[in-house]
């Protein structure tokens, strides 16, 4: 997430090497569009990149608007990434707070990501709070210094609250197996003579939550 022309899809370029339409104009994404990367440590994790923020957004596209952020409601982590070669990179992160709180999206953890280093003539750097968790990664986006930094972030941020569970996927619960594939969280999978697939799964906490609110219990 981010105000716009921040830099979001030239980043989500850069880490997944794909070719998401980039230009410097507003809605320049207008859906989210997600990929998938292998983080070492961590394993397969699905990035969105999402709609710009803008201010003073007319009320007509409002809702509209905010309809394009549905997947941000469901993420583990949010990339705020800020054009930190801007004056107002402080008031940019302001607006894009704002309207995450509006979409009640205000508790799901944050990594603020500096973008446009390049322009500052500065070194990229990983940053960290007072417990050693990483908080702001400072990179560019255009010339790739400083992504190694944050895959790092995003691996220890995503890393640290993950779940390794098994369990017994009865033939009628076909969709909830394809959820968990959905997520790149199977890691081994096999059958019993009667059909029950017997399956080993390891996933971030929130999506094994949301998943164990209609799925079975289990083994262990």
């Amino acid at each position: 997430v981010g105000y716009t022309n921040a830099g979001k899809s030239t980043l989500f370029n850069r880490i997944t090497e794909s070719t998401v339409y980039v230009a410097d104009q507003l809605f320049a994404t207008l859906d989210p569009t997600l990929r998938r990367v292998e983080l070492e440590s961590v394993g397969p994790v699905v990035l969105a990149d999402t709609v710009g923020f803008i201010s003073h957004l007319p009320h007509k596209l409002v809702e509209a608007f905010k309809a394009t952020l549905e997947e941000t409601l469901n993420a583990d982590l949010l990339l705020h990434v800020v054009d930190a070669a801007t004056e107002e990179r402080g008031r940019n992160i302001d607006q894009v707070q704002d309207v995450l709180a509006e979409i009640g999206a205000e508790d799901i953890p944050q990594l603020l990501v500096f973008n446009k280093l390049d322009l500052l003539e500065q070194a990229p750097r990983l940053e960290r709070d007072a417990q050693g968790k990483p908080e702001r990664v400072w990179l560019s986006a255009a010339t790739g210094e400083g992504t190694e930094l944050l895959l790092q972030a995003i691996a220890e941020l995503v890393g640290q609250d993950m779940v390794s569970e098994e369990l017994y996927l009865d033939p009628g619960e076909g969709s909830l197996r394809a959820a968990f594939y959905s997520l790149g969280a199977v890691e081994t999978e096999d059958y019993s003579d009667d059909g029950v697939a017997h399956l080993s799964v390891r996933l971030p906490r929130a999506d094994w939550n949301r998943l164990m609110k209609k799925g079975p219990e289990p083994l262990f």
